[in-house]
């Protein structure tokens, strides 16, 4: 049985026992520290004091598969929210309390969850089976009931298994009544890596991956089976021609007598054909290795470039973009052919202003820009960094022709900007002081063995309080990411939103590049306990998480 097949048995067998069993999973001590579990009185203590409107807004998520059309007669067999992909956005004032019943209608047992990414909301809500709440059963119901109070651009997807590689995503926005940025109108994008239904399934190509190089008869392999650079839709000048190191990935460890095959590969003349790994993907933005798994399709909001979305608007109007990557493996390099984008915002917290030609969005990562349209017919591409693959969208103004799928605005490779080199707006930035704690957060493993962790260890869900990373309320907290690994990771952090070092800006996701470190700040105010992960769905899924834990 493999590892998500024992995942699911684990979580469904939650499911069955309900609360009792979650209790004792998550009120165990770690030897003689007490840890706050999610039911604990703090937490509701916590949450009273989160200001509200008194208003309560009801919505129904019901998960099932079914067909998905992605556009020019492309149809993928995957699961969505009420059978679309991104599913219908959810948009409430700041203040406002969300009530949402999750209706699990998928197939063969599957029990799932909602986890609301970038929200600071009360700890038992968070959606993290076994950490925060059983899992949610196939015809079970669950509602999720939480106070919005930050405004920002936020989105919801499973945390159960690969399931974010699916189409269980949809965009949150929470709004202030008070909102200082002046614009005309908002186009929410969402951006996408699509295998599902496609080529196989997030669980195959997880089960392939997770074989690791180790297990590759690199002498017999047969290379033509393999894909060097991704699926070709446009150039792309962080891609090399040279192979290298083999895209990042350590060839000096694990085994190399292809004594075992992943059950995705197929065989050619005694070696190994892979289906879904991607090799030779590079990125200088990215600091090597850009990633794992080769899409056949890279989608903005829910399209295939082919067949695109089309924002209509008006020449000389100011357009406010809030961009979500809900990818599981894939960095894009964001640009609208023909226009600057001012960053406003990045995880929901305003920035101070930049101008840039293009943006690097790591998965998880959300950001706000601002544009001010002109006249015609523009792409907005998000290019697969190192991938050698695009999505596309359009913008139009005016008459004129559609760009082709593959166009490749020159704006890409202009000033590209990334979070760390943004300032946070002054009414966010954290106040000066001196950290209380200070932990080491070592990301290891490698593509040799698959064997992705947090400080040397993968994550035991059996066993979630383990090894927590103790924290106390009230304390400031900083965390190094040190990053042992050959590929880059985007770190997220549940609950709360952290600093990048003593100015940067306030984020809950960020891109830890290769052999760097990366230290962030956060105040320890909202008790309970919290996941810390790479948000790479199979990094993550293979053991890149760990457990932040308030001590009681």
């Amino acid at each position: 049985m493999n590892g998500i097949n024992r995942r699911s048995a684990l979580l469904a067998g939650l499911g069955v026992a309900g609360a009792g069993a979650l209790a004792a999973c998550t009120s165990s001590s770690n030897g003689t520290t007490s840890l706050v579990s999610p039911n604990s009185k703090v937490i509701a203590a916590t949450d009273k004091k989160r200001k509200s409107t008194g208003r309560v807004q009801n919505v129904t998520l019901t998960a099932s598969s079914g067909m998905l059309d992605l556009g020019g007669g492309t149809m993928a067999k995957s699961w969505a929210f009420s059978g679309r992909t991104p599913g219908k956005e959810i948009r409430l004032p700041v203040g406002d309390t969300l009530a949402a019943e999750l209706s699990n209608q998928l197939p063969d047992r599957t029990a799932t969850s909602i986890h609301w990414h970038g929200i600071a909301l009360r700890g038992d809500m968070d959606g993290v089976p076994p950490a925060t709440q059983s899992a949610v059963r196939a015809g079970s119901n669950f509602t999720y009931r939480f106070i919005a109070n930050a405004p920002g651009t936020y989105f919801f997807h499973p945390h159960v298994g690969v399931q974010l590689d699916r189409g269980l995503y949809a965009p949150l926005i929470v709004e202030d009544p008070k909102e200082p940025l002046s614009y005309d109108d908002e186009w929410v994008v969402v951006l996408d890596d699509w295998v599902d239904g496609v080529t196989g399934t997030p669980d195959e190509v997880f089960a392939e991956v997770r074989h690791g190089m180790g297990g590759m008869d690199m002498g017999g392999m047969d290379m033509g089976g393999m894909d060097m650079g991704g699926s070709s839709a446009s150039p792309s000048s962080s891609s090399s021609d040279d192979m290298g190191d083999m895209g990042g990935m350590d060839m000096s460890g694990g085994s190399m007598d292809g004594t075992s095959a992943s059950p995705t590969a197929s065989s050619s003349g005694g070696g190994m054909s892979m289906k879904f790994m991607l090799m030779g993907a590079e990125s200088k933005l990215l600091g090597g290795d850009a990633g794992d798994v080769k899409y056949p399709y890279h989608l903005v909001n829910g399209r295939v470039p082919t067949d695109p979305d089309v924002y209509t608007g008006k020449p000389g109007k100011r357009v406010r973009l809030r961009i979500i990557n809900a990818g599981g493996d894939t960095a894009y390099r964001v640009a609208l052919g023909g226009h600057k984008l001012t960053i406003t915002h990045t995880d929901g917290f305003p920035v101070q202003h930049q101008q840039v030609d293009a943006l690097l969005v790591g998965m998880g990562e959300r950001y706000d820009v601002l544009v001010t349209l002109t006249d015609g017919v523009f792409p907005l591409v998000a290019l697969a960094e190192g991938k050698n693959a695009s999505g596309m969208a359009l913008v139009r103004t005016g008459s004129g022709s559609a760009p082709k799928p593959a166009v490749r605005p020159k704006e890409l490779d202009g000033m590209i900007m990334t979070a760390s080199q943004l300032k946070a707006a002054g009414d966010v930035r954290l106040e000066t002081k001196k950290a209380d704690r200070v932990h080491r957060i070592e990301l290891t493993g490698g593509m040799d063995t698959y064997d992705w962790g947090v400080n040397g260890k993968r994550f035991d869900m059996n066993n979630p309080t383990a090894n927590p990373i103790l924290i106390r309320q009230g304390e400031r907290v900083r965390l190094d990411f040190v990053n042992k690994t050959t590929m880059w990771h985007p770190m997220h952090l549940h609950g709360h939103t952290y600093q990048l070092g003593t100015g940067g800006p306030r984020k809950d996701t960020t891109i830890v590049l290769p052999k760097r470190t990366v230290s962030v700040y956060f105040d320890a105010d909202n008790p309970g306990q919290w996941m810390l992960h790479c948000h790479n769905a199979y990094h993550g899924e293979a053991g890149m998480m760990a457990l932040v834990a308030y001590q009681a």
